[in-house]
């Protein structure tokens, strides 16, 4: 960090009380695909008491990941398995196959999507657009319990 950046950022919140909250949530999958989280995160935003800020969601597994994608339409989510199948095809001559065929392929596509999303609070309310949910990818072919920490700082 820049020298006088924390200054910049004591300034930013003073006269406001500072905030923050962290929390975990467990999102079970029923195999691949988008599982929209979206009113969850909201209720954690909107329990915490913080009006302006950040919150972080963060993914805590290789082989599931998060977006914030549209939420109008299934088949958008539909096209993007086609794409990331294309991407990185299950059955493909990886070295890495101790969990099975699902394995590598599912950490290649968590390496290019993400683990980590930030969204504004903005009002005691996550800053999304109009037709923007946030979703867990599941990249395995069986279903699973994945677990994602909430963290929110803000005034």
């Amino acid at each position: 960090m820049k020298r006088g950046t924390v200054g910049m950022v004591e300034a930013l919140f003073s006269g406001s009380v500072r905030r923050q909250a962290g929390g975990r949530l467990t999102i079970a999958t029923p195999g691949p695909g988008f599982t929209e989280f979206t009113d969850a995160v909201a209720a954690f935003v909107r329990d915490s008491d913080v009006s302006d800020g950040i919150v972080t969601v963060f993914c805590r597994h290789t082989s599931a990941s998060l977006t914030i994608q549209e939420n109008a339409d299934p088949d958008v989510q539909a096209d993007l398995m086609t794409a990331l199948d294309g991407f990185a095809p299950r059955h493909a001559a990886y070295v890495h196959g101790a969990e099975g065929p699902d394995d590598m392929p599912a950490h290649i596509r968590t390496m290019v999507t993400d683990a980590t999303l930030s969204i504004p609070v903005v009002d005691g309310r996550l800053a999304l657009g109009t037709w923007q949910g946030v979703y867990l990818i599941e990249h395995r072919d069986r279903a699973h319990r994945r677990e994602i920490v909430l963290v929110v700082v803000g005034t």
